[in-house]
């Protein structure tokens, strides 16, 4: 049985203060959350004193990003090792935002997969139309060319155990959040897409949802029964929404 899974990406947020006192909030009430998974990626620079101050908690710890070499003369670039080697289990790839502003190819993120899978962490792959695709019908198109990315360089079995995230473009951070039927059809779709390949790796892949998550549209989109997640933007760094983000989810897939 999948297991809900709640992802909050800070994005280019956070300072040491911000730091310890939502971690400290959140871990207060992590006692009473069961049968999630629960997981916050803070900018890279405050990964370690995340660690610290989660001391113990059942929080995992994620990473925005990673470069798709584990060492050289690449400056400025975070290896998969030193993710690793600093208790992170799991790594945003593909994210709009890097795609958008840095360029990034699928191909670029395929490498950036394989290297993860490599070294034993666990991708957290995004994918996602743009405003333009969408009224163009292009959405599934769009998602199935991000998957094959993937499913033509490495194969079905390099889900395995593997996070996708689907989050239209046009939703990020606008207050737009896609109609969670809506949703509920697109996440069938790439299931369904990736059980023509192997039925079992379908059927234990999380795929989250991303795109102006909020607590008062958690609840519709957890009652759709392909969204075993969420990956929450700015909801996330306010302590007591993005436990009630965790709290509806832990309720609707009990």
């Amino acid at each position: 049985m999948r297991r809900p899974f709640i992802m909050g990406n800070w994005k280019l947020n956070g300072n040491k203060d911000i730091v310890n006192k939502l971690i400290f909030n959140l871990c207060q009430k992590m006692n009473d959350i069961t049968g999630c998974v629960v997981g916050i990626a803070p900018p890279v620079i405050y990964l370690e004193r995340a660690r610290e101050a989660l001391n113990n908690s059942p929080i995992v710890l994620a990473a925005q990003n990673v470069d798709v070499h584990l060492s050289g003369a690449f400056t400025g670039d975070i290896s998969a090792n030193m993710l690793k080697d600093v208790g992170i289990r799991y790594v945003i790839i593909g994210h709009s935002e890097r795609r958008v502003w840095h360029k990034e190819t699928d191909e670029i993120i395929a490498q950036k997969f394989s290297i993860l899978k490599k070294i034993g962490l666990i991708p957290i792959l995004c994918i996602g139309e743009t405003a333009k695709e969408k009224a163009e019908g292009r959405t599934k198109e769009i998602c199935i060319r991000q998957i094959d990315a993937i499913l033509c360089s490495q194969g079905v079995d390099a889900f395995y155990n593997t996070v996708i995230a689907y989050e239209p473009v046009w939703s990020i951070g606008t207050g737009k959040s896609e109609v969670p039927t809506q949703v509920q059809i697109l996440h069938k779709f790439i299931r369904d897409y990736i059980m023509k390949k192997d039925k079992e790796i379908a059927n234990q892949i999380i795929i989250q949802y991303g795109g102006s998550v909020t607590n008062e549209n958690a609840e519709e989109l957890f009652s759709q029964p392909d969204i075993d997640g969420v990956l929450v933007g700015g909801a996330s760094l306010q302590a007591k929404v993005f436990l009630e983000i965790i709290t509806i989810a832990m309720e609707k897939k009990s």
